[in-house]
């Protein structure tokens, strides 16, 4: 974390739109929020970059979300952004951002975290935040939420539901966000179903459809009646539901794909991160460092389960979150990463817990 806050640029920028007819993929311009406000009355710029277009519901749907809640919550606050960003056009995107006036950049995917420390020491005014990534720089911060909390949360939901205590999960990429995330889907099913076992598939993608439903027949093939996945479709709820597998997912709700045999949805409400991040840059109180909190903080939370899940089981799983949130219960506890720092869960988790068959492939 640096020691002195990075101020915005003294010479302000000029409310309102900025011409961007240069950006790479789609690009979208909101007015100035309507909602209160704090501090001074000088305007504030933001742009957000996104990797896919943005569609109902996944990770981009999230973000953007979010992003209409903070335009709309402060008066002083101008936010843009552009979709379908790929990560080799990432600097010049956000280059024409800066040149036309834009005070903040977040970058939404992991694929934009080098591009950004790259291209950050020369725009020192300008502030970065990257999400998912572990790299920052003076004027660049990380953030992420604890979403292994959330996903532990639907596996004790998970391995009460299951019938042949067996899990299937597709997998995008084998990187430790991701091992870090199945691992504590299997350990929440395990705390209350000793028995399960679990499988894992990867499409080596965060889109495919046809990868991932081809993954999830051949988990249900094998005996597994849950699946859960880490995909920006819907196609892995909708085909384990066609399948009578009940269906668990991460971002957004996929409730009405998963109809009766929705389960529930590791969510991310990243207004509360945005609109404090917001307010210090808007202040003068802006610090690079690195954000990762939990179920406490509220920017990761479960979405409703669905029709089938028993009372008893969201009993279960209420009464599991208050202990994560109150520090009773780590979600690593009895495995072998109980007591690992979080540099080393964040970044280097490569292998699985006990339960799941094979090995994590090499990335």
């Amino acid at each position: 974390m640096s020691e002195n806050p990075i101020t915005r640029r003294t010479a302000l920028k000029a409310a309102g739109t900025v011409g961007l007819a240069g950006l790479a993929g789609c690009s979208g311009t909101s007015s100035t929020g309507s909602g209160g406000s704090s501090g001074s009355g000088d305007t504030l710029s933001a742009a957000f970059l996104y990797e896919s277009e943005v569609g109902e519901v996944g990770w981009d749907r999230a973000h953007e979300d979010a992003r209409q809640a903070v335009d709309d919550e402060f008066d002083w606050l101008d936010t843009q952004f552009s979709e379908a960003v790929d990560s080799s056009d990432v600097k010049r995107v956000m280059e024409e951002y800066i040149n036309g006036g834009t005070d903040v950049i977040f970058g939404t995917t992991f694929g934009f975290m080098d591009p950004i420390a790259e291209l950050s020491p020369e725009y020192p005014d300008t502030v970065f935040e990257h999400c998912s990534g572990f790299k920052t720089t003076d004027n660049m911060g990380r953030y992420y939420g604890r979403l292994y909390q959330a996903r532990y949360l639907c596996g004790v939901a998970a391995g009460l539901l299951t019938e042949s205590n067996r899990l299937g999960y597709v997998g995008a990429f084998p990187i430790p966000e991701l091992v870090r995330q199945i691992n504590a889907f299997v350990l929440g099913a395990k705390s209350v179903n000793p028995d399960i076992t679990a499988s894992v598939r990867w499409t080596n993608a965060w889109l495919d459809p046809p990868t991932v439903t081809q993954a999830v027949n051949t988990l249900i093939n094998d005996g597994a009646d849950v699946i859960n996945n880490h995909q920006t479709s819907t196609a892995a709820v909708q085909t384990a539901a066609e399948n009578d597998a009940y269906a668990f997912t991460y971002t957004t709700s996929m409730a009405d794909a998963g109809g009766d045999f929705y389960g529930s949805s590791a969510v991310f409400d990243w207004e509360e991160f945005y609109k404090p991040t917001l307010q210090s840059v808007h202040d003068d109180e802006w610090e690079s460092d690195a954000y990762w909190k939990g179920l406490e903080s509220g920017v990761i939370d479960i979405d409703d389960f669905g029709p089938q899940v028993s009372d008893d089981i969201v009993s279960e799983v209420e009464t599991q979150k208050q202990e994560i949130i109150s520090g009773e219960r780590s979600v690593w506890q009895g495995s072998q990463f109980e007591g690992e720092s979080d540099e080393f869960l964040f970044s280097q988790m490569g292998s699985y817990v006990d339960g799941i068959e094979g090995e994590v492939p090499s990335s």
